[in-house]
């Protein structure tokens, strides 16, 4: 029974991450054709920065349901939260130490990705 309660939860979060890494692909693809490869590897590292940890997140956060469950709810949500933030961390160093990015590509790409993970939340019913 409690999978039939989580299967929509996690159906509707997994959704807003493919949200997400379509609008990453369109910006890259966007500042490829406008600025060249290195603006659109940078702004494809934003996208993935953004998208990578929300994805680890929603598969940590939506394994458990019901208040038969709360324990297990409550520390599959703190896991995910505690993940999501040291990958994303992980990830930015990553860009800045390995790759060859421009910082404001990569900037702009990450916050209009974030920005469309909350909007779809908002305004898409999932």
């Amino acid at each position: 029974m409690t999978q039939s309660l989580v299967s929509p939860y996690r159906r509707a979060a997994l959704k807003g991450v493919l949200y997400q890494g379509a609008v990453a692909l369109a910006i890259a693809v966007i500042v490829f054709v406008c600025w060249g490869a290195l603006a659109a590897q940078s702004a494809l590292a934003g996208g993935v920065i953004a998208v990578l940890p929300n994805l680890v997140f929603a598969v940590y956060a939506f394994r458990y349901m019901g208040a038969s469950k709360a324990n297990q709810v409550h520390k599959s949500f703190k896991r995910g939260a505690g993940l999501k933030f040291l990958l994303t961390t992980a990830l930015f160093l990553v860009a800045f130490k390995v790759l060859a990015v421009e910082p404001l590509w990569l900037f702009v790409s990450f916050i209009i990705v974030t920005i469309v993970h909350w909007c779809t939340s908002i305004f898409f019913n999932h």
